[in-house]
């Protein structure tokens, strides 16, 4: 066209310009969602608060879809087991079945040195989640603060001038080094009592019996692994050595050389309980090992029912932490008719929301019909 050309005396826009901007759009389904936020003349309802985040777009959409995944998983569980359901005859009390949908919680250290300990407890005391996959240090750090106190510091802090003065750094918190001597000198004569149990009655240590024996030991109900142990809820971390409880290991095996931990029991009852479970849920904060080795146990079933992973890595680098849901359907860790949520986030912002919108509220509803 001819942009000189005028009509009624006016310049008219190129056609090319016009197609290009001004493209018809087709009808969207009758369903699709219309972004709205929050109406604040309302007042500070903080639950419509929550609720108006799935039609708020970006991640405070996936905030929604987590929401909803993870009440789907409870209204699975709600569902009563039968005589045919059940597992009258499985004797380990890790493994037997407890709900019609066994879920899955897996958390990174991180996560217990923050203060996303406390909601992990409220969901362990209350038997709320049935199976735990962590690191070294999301156990070692939970017995450490029965202990003696973390504290909140900053990111800029000099790594060179806490080292002169013995205090570690977790991101912004603060660790003091004489809180793992602490930790050296409650742990070293439970480590002693394991090895002469180990000789003289032939007990085989995994690191789920570890768990349970230190979380009996500590009888502390601030405890994450205290609930653990006190409701036979498995605690697995399959890198038991990899943090001050494998430093522990370290001295106390010249001390005292000779104890032997099996993982590979480990394995057999975490793959066992994915298997026999009716349905199984997976909610992962953060990524590493812990979301392989839950997720790899749901391949045992050919996937799992429901999944969440809150996490903020990316997939361009093929990393298993980064992987999106979808890549777990093509290795059968989640099943393709499942409907998987990723959350990119911190799970320290985010996950007690989410507690509040499903766990908390099956909780106490339950509490309160009873």
């Amino acid at each position: 066209m001819d942009v000189s050309k005028v009509e009624k005396g006016k310049l008219l826009a190129p056609n090319m310009a016009v197609s290009a901007v001004l493209v018809p759009s087709q009808e969207l389904p009758a369903e699709t969602p219309i972004v709205s936020g929050y109406d604040w003349e309302n007042g500070t309802d903080y639950n419509k608060i929550l609720d108006s985040y799935s039609r708020s777009g970006f991640q405070a959409t996936s905030f929604g879809k987590a929401v909803a995944e993870i009440n789907k998983m409870l209204k699975c569980r709600s569902v009563a087991l039968t005589e045919e359901t059940g597992d009258p005859y499985e004797e380990d009390s890790f493994i037997k079945k407890k709900t019609n949908c066994t879920i899955f919680l897996g958390y990174t250290s991180n996560m217990i040195s923050s203060g996303l300990r406390d909601t992990i407890r409220f969901l362990v005391k209350n038997k709320l989640v049935d199976c735990i996959v962590t690191t070294a240090g999301g156990v070692e750090e939970d017995f450490i603060k029965c202990l003696a106190p973390t504290y909140v510091g900053d990111f800029n802090l000099s790594g060179k001038v806490l080292r002169t003065r013995g205090i570690n750094r977790i991101g912004n918190l603060l660790v003091p080094n004489d809180n793992y001597c602490k930790f050296e000198e409650w742990v070293t004569p439970i480590l002693d009592e394991m090895l002469e149990e180990q000789i003289r009655d032939g007990i085989v240590w995994t690191p789920s019996r570890i768990i349970a024996k230190l979380g009996e030991k500590i009888n502390d109900e601030s405890s994450v692994c205290y609930w653990a142990w006190k409701n036979n809820i498995p605690i697995f971390s399959p890198a038991l050595t990899d943090g001050s409880l494998g430093d522990m290991m370290y001295f106390h095996s010249f001390k005292r050389p000779g104890l032997i931990i099996d993982i590979l029991s480990d394995l057999r009852r975490l793959n066992t309980m994915a298997v026999k479970a009716n349905n199984t849920g997976m909610i992962i904060l953060g990524g590493g090992v812990i979301k392989h080795h839950i997720c790899n146990a749901n391949l045992m079933r050919n996937g799992a029912d429901f999944a969440v992973y809150v996490n903020t890595a990316s997939e361009y680098d093929g990393s298993d932490a980064g992987a999106r849901p979808d890549e777990a359907v093509s290795w059968g860790k989640i099943r393709p008719n499942a409907t998987p949520v990723k959350l990119y986030a911190d799970a320290t912002l985010v996950f007690p929301l989410i507690v509040a919108q499903t766990f908390a509220k099956y909780h106490f509803s339950n509490k309160k019909n009873v």
